[in-house]
């Protein structure tokens, strides 16, 4: 059980060892789509939208039963044609069918144009890690880019008339890249 828990350690703010470009990055307030169309060319493709059991550790994050049906859905987002930025979103199905049903209808829209958009929605504070073998989106990071640097991320709940919907963002390598050249050019 303790190998688990250190899998999936989630701390109150980012580790040292990031750079500053990248705290910037992890704590940015507000929506990230829209910091990152500063950036370049913001591209959003949907990976998988669907119903599946509630992780153990996102359970616990969010105050749910472990296995519970929910609905998940999984963007790409890339910046002038590089998959940079991957992001997981969870709530429980019940919710999916009340408070949260607007997330089932976005298509290729990002779930910021439901977020930003209610003033009743609360948003908790962040939370910072790496995504590592075991934790949602592992295997499709490693599908996406095979390379073996690390993967920051970055979550927070959002809460709608007390219905949680969890958020991962997570920085792909090409991410860095991109913000490095657009600091440059500041």
């Amino acid at each position: 059980m303790q190998k688990h828990r250190d899998l999936n350690k989630w701390l109150k703010h980012p580790v040292p060892l990031v750079s500053s470009l990248q705290r910037e990055w992890l704590t940015h307030p507000g929506a990230l789509t829209e910091a990152l169309r500063q950036v370049g060319t913001l591209h959003l493709r949907v990976l998988s939208e669907k119903v599946c059991p509630l992780d153990t550790e996102e359970a616990l994050r969010l105050g749910l039963i472990p296995g519970q049906p929910t609905w998940q859905r999984e963007v790409c987002m890339s910046l002038n044609g590089q998959d940079c930025v991957l992001a997981h979103s969870v709530t429980s199905l019940q919710a999916s069918l009340g408070n949260w049903q607007a997330m089932k209808r976005l298509r290729n829209r990002p779930l910021a144009d439901i977020l930003y958009q209610d003033r009743s929605i609360i948003r908790s504070g962040f939370e910072f890690g790496r995504i590592r073998q075991g934790m949602p989106l592992a295997k499709r990071i490693h599908g996406i880019h095979a390379a073996t640097g690390i993967t920051y991320a970055r979550r927070s709940v959002f809460w709608r008339a007390r219905q949680p919907l969890l958020v991962v963002e997570a920085f792909l390598p090409n991410f860095w890249l991109q913000a490095r050249a657009q600091r440059a050019h500041r």
